[in-house]
Protein backbone atom coordinates (compact mmCIF):
# COMPACT_ATOMS: atom_id res chain seq x y z
CA UNK A 1 0.00 0.00 0.00
CA UNK A 2 1.23 3.47 -0.85
CA UNK A 3 -0.02 6.32 1.32
CA UNK A 4 -0.33 9.75 -0.21
CA UNK A 5 -0.72 12.64 2.23
CA UNK A 6 -0.39 10.48 5.34
CA UNK A 7 0.49 13.27 7.76
CA UNK A 8 -3.11 14.41 8.18
CA UNK A 9 -6.10 12.10 8.07
CA UNK A 10 -8.28 14.22 5.73
CA UNK A 11 -5.47 14.08 3.16
CA UNK A 12 -4.83 10.34 3.58
CA UNK A 13 -5.31 8.39 0.39
CA UNK A 14 -4.33 4.72 0.41
CA UNK A 15 -3.29 3.35 -2.97
CA UNK A 16 -3.26 -0.41 -3.29
CA UNK A 17 -0.78 -1.75 -5.82
CA UNK A 18 1.22 -4.96 -6.29
CA UNK A 19 4.13 -4.63 -8.72
CA UNK A 20 4.28 -8.42 -9.20
CA UNK A 21 0.57 -8.59 -10.00
CA UNK A 22 0.93 -5.69 -12.44
CA UNK A 23 3.76 -7.23 -14.45
CA UNK A 24 3.22 -10.99 -14.01
CA UNK A 25 -0.43 -11.52 -13.07
CA UNK A 26 -1.85 -14.46 -11.13
CA UNK A 27 -1.08 -17.27 -10.98
CA UNK A 28 2.65 -16.67 -11.28
CA UNK A 29 5.87 -18.41 -10.46
CA UNK A 30 7.88 -17.39 -7.39
CA UNK A 31 10.31 -14.51 -8.07
CA UNK A 32 13.41 -14.18 -5.91
CA UNK A 33 16.52 -12.04 -6.19
CA UNK A 34 19.80 -13.78 -6.97
CA UNK A 35 23.15 -12.06 -6.46
CA UNK A 36 22.16 -9.06 -4.36
CA UNK A 37 19.15 -6.99 -3.36
CA UNK A 38 16.76 -4.65 -5.16
CA UNK A 39 19.37 -1.92 -5.52
CA UNK A 40 21.72 -4.43 -7.17
CA UNK A 41 18.91 -5.45 -9.56
CA UNK A 42 18.31 -1.80 -10.52
CA UNK A 43 22.05 -1.36 -11.06
CA UNK A 44 22.27 -4.48 -13.25
CA UNK A 45 24.39 -6.47 -10.76
CA UNK A 46 21.70 -9.00 -9.71
CA UNK A 47 18.77 -10.79 -11.34
CA UNK A 48 15.25 -11.82 -10.40
CA UNK A 49 14.68 -15.48 -11.21
CA UNK A 50 11.84 -17.87 -10.53
CA UNK A 51 12.12 -21.38 -9.13
CA UNK A 52 12.59 -22.75 -12.69
CA UNK A 53 15.48 -20.41 -13.50
CA UNK A 54 13.40 -18.11 -15.72
CA UNK A 55 14.71 -14.54 -15.67
CA UNK A 56 11.97 -12.21 -14.41
CA UNK A 57 14.20 -9.16 -13.93
CA UNK A 58 12.64 -7.07 -16.69
CA UNK A 59 9.11 -7.78 -15.46
CA UNK A 60 10.03 -6.97 -11.87
CA UNK A 61 11.63 -3.66 -12.86
CA UNK A 62 8.56 -2.84 -15.00
CA UNK A 63 6.23 -3.46 -12.04
CA UNK A 64 8.44 -1.36 -9.76
CA UNK A 65 8.53 1.49 -12.28
CA UNK A 66 4.75 1.46 -12.53
CA UNK A 67 4.47 1.53 -8.72
CA UNK A 68 6.82 4.51 -8.59
CA UNK A 69 4.86 6.33 -11.30
CA UNK A 70 1.63 5.80 -9.35
CA UNK A 71 3.31 7.01 -6.16
CA UNK A 72 4.63 10.15 -7.87
CA UNK A 73 1.30 10.90 -9.55
CA UNK A 74 -0.40 10.87 -6.15
CA UNK A 75 2.49 12.59 -4.33
CA UNK A 76 2.96 9.62 -2.02
CA UNK A 77 5.07 10.14 1.06
CA UNK A 78 5.12 6.61 2.48
CA UNK A 79 4.80 3.05 1.24
CA UNK A 80 3.76 0.21 3.56
CA UNK A 81 5.19 -2.89 1.91
CA UNK A 82 5.23 -6.63 2.48
CA UNK A 83 8.63 -7.59 3.84
CA UNK A 84 10.52 -10.64 2.60
CA UNK A 85 9.24 -10.06 -0.94
CA UNK A 86 11.52 -9.75 -3.98
CA UNK A 87 9.47 -6.72 -4.98
CA UNK A 88 8.46 -5.11 -1.69
CA UNK A 89 10.89 -6.39 0.92
CA UNK A 90 11.91 -3.45 3.08
CA UNK A 91 14.41 -5.15 5.40
CA UNK A 92 14.70 -8.83 4.53
CA UNK A 93 14.54 -10.77 1.26
CA UNK A 94 15.35 -14.32 0.28
CA UNK A 95 18.93 -15.05 -0.63
CA UNK A 96 18.17 -16.88 -3.87
CA UNK A 97 15.25 -19.25 -4.33
CA UNK A 98 12.89 -19.50 -1.35
CA UNK A 99 11.51 -22.86 -2.47
CA UNK A 100 14.48 -24.87 -1.27
CA UNK A 101 14.68 -27.13 1.77
CA UNK A 102 16.71 -24.64 3.81
CA UNK A 103 15.63 -21.15 2.76
CA UNK A 104 18.28 -18.48 3.23
CA UNK A 105 17.62 -14.81 3.90
CA UNK A 106 19.61 -11.65 3.45
CA UNK A 107 19.25 -8.13 4.75
CA UNK A 108 18.15 -5.91 1.94
CA UNK A 109 15.23 -4.50 -0.01
CA UNK A 110 13.18 -5.70 -2.94
CA UNK A 111 13.16 -4.09 -6.38
CA UNK A 112 10.10 -1.85 -5.90
CA UNK A 113 11.24 -0.83 -2.42
CA UNK A 114 14.66 0.13 -3.81
CA UNK A 115 13.07 2.19 -6.57
CA UNK A 116 10.78 4.03 -4.14
CA UNK A 117 13.65 4.68 -1.72
CA UNK A 118 15.87 6.06 -4.50
CA UNK A 119 13.08 8.46 -5.36
CA UNK A 120 12.79 9.71 -1.78
CA UNK A 121 9.64 7.83 -0.78
CA UNK A 122 9.84 6.36 2.71
CA UNK A 123 9.22 2.64 3.06
CA UNK A 124 8.04 0.69 6.09
CA UNK A 125 7.23 -3.00 6.58
CA UNK A 126 3.85 -4.29 7.67
CA UNK A 127 5.92 -6.09 10.33
CA UNK A 128 7.20 -2.82 11.80
CA UNK A 129 4.67 -2.68 14.63
CA UNK A 130 6.26 0.21 16.53
CA UNK A 131 6.56 2.35 13.39
CA UNK A 132 3.03 1.48 12.29
CA UNK A 133 1.76 2.47 15.73
CA UNK A 134 3.48 5.85 15.52
CA UNK A 135 1.99 6.42 12.08
CA UNK A 136 -1.46 5.54 13.41
CA UNK A 137 -1.00 8.00 16.30
CA UNK A 138 -0.48 10.76 13.73
CA UNK A 139 -3.52 9.69 11.74
CA UNK A 140 -5.98 8.95 14.51
CA UNK A 141 -6.33 11.51 17.29
CA UNK A 142 -6.49 9.81 20.68
CA UNK A 143 -4.88 6.56 19.50
CA UNK A 144 -1.98 5.43 21.66
CA UNK A 145 0.49 2.98 20.22
CA UNK A 146 1.60 -0.03 22.20
CA UNK A 147 4.75 1.15 24.03
CA UNK A 148 6.11 -2.41 23.91
CA UNK A 149 5.70 -2.86 20.16
CA UNK A 150 8.87 -3.54 18.21
CA UNK A 151 9.85 -3.35 14.56
CA UNK A 152 10.80 -6.33 12.44
CA UNK A 153 14.55 -5.85 12.78
CA UNK A 154 14.16 -6.04 16.58
CA UNK A 155 12.42 -9.42 16.81
CA UNK A 156 14.32 -12.41 18.15
CA UNK A 157 14.35 -14.27 14.79
CA UNK A 158 15.92 -11.31 12.99
CA UNK A 159 18.51 -10.65 15.69
CA UNK A 160 19.44 -14.32 15.88
CA UNK A 161 19.47 -15.00 12.14
CA UNK A 162 21.53 -11.93 11.28
CA UNK A 163 23.53 -12.02 14.50
CA UNK A 164 22.71 -8.43 15.41
CA UNK A 165 23.04 -6.98 18.90
CA UNK A 166 20.14 -5.16 20.53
Amino acid sequence: MILAGFLTLPRLKPLFFCPEQFSMGTPRTMPDIHGGDGFAVLDGRAKVMDEHGVDLTEKMVLGAAHMLALAKTHQAELAILTDMSAACGSQVISDGCRLVEHRKYQRGVGVAAAMLLRSGIAVVSQRDHRSMGKIREKLEPGYQADPNAIDHHEIEWYRTYFKTVQ
